[in-house]
């Protein structure tokens, strides 16, 4: 049992998994983005169109972060075994992270609010 909530949490005898840590929060962010996209992008886009240009647009929108999502992922998935245990990485990781959320929060907002501007 041990063994799974380590597993689970990224956290071994090693200390924090970077690959895993960084693949938790690549996960969760594509989900806070694409959930804002849906309520937020979406039904702004719907308000001045009542055609399928506003789901289209989640599509694209949605396709077009998972390749900066992946290069987060690809960055740390690359570590050795050694490396990934290593506490120095610790600011670089925090750096990555505040980026990738910055921008799975903020985008949908800045889009909506150009949407808007332009519609």
């Amino acid at each position: 049992m041990n063994d799974i909530s380590q597993h689970e949490t990224g956290v071994d005898a090693h200390g924090v998994d970077w690959r895993k840590s960084i693949s938790d929060h690549v996960a969760y962010a594509l989900l806070v983005y694409t959930a804002l996209q849906i309520f937020v992008t979406v039904k702004a886009l719907a308000e001045g169109f009542s055609s399928l240009l506003p789901y289209l647009a989640l599509v694209v929108l949605v396709a077009a972060i998972i390749p900066g999502c992946r290069w987060f992922e690809k960055r740390w998935k690359n570590l050795s075994d050694e490396d990934a245990h290593d506490p120095a990485l610790a600011p670089a990781f925090r750096r990555d992270i505040s980026v990738l959320w910055i921008a799975a929060i903020g985008l949908p907002l800045i889009l909506t609010g150009i949407f808007k501007a332009i519609f």
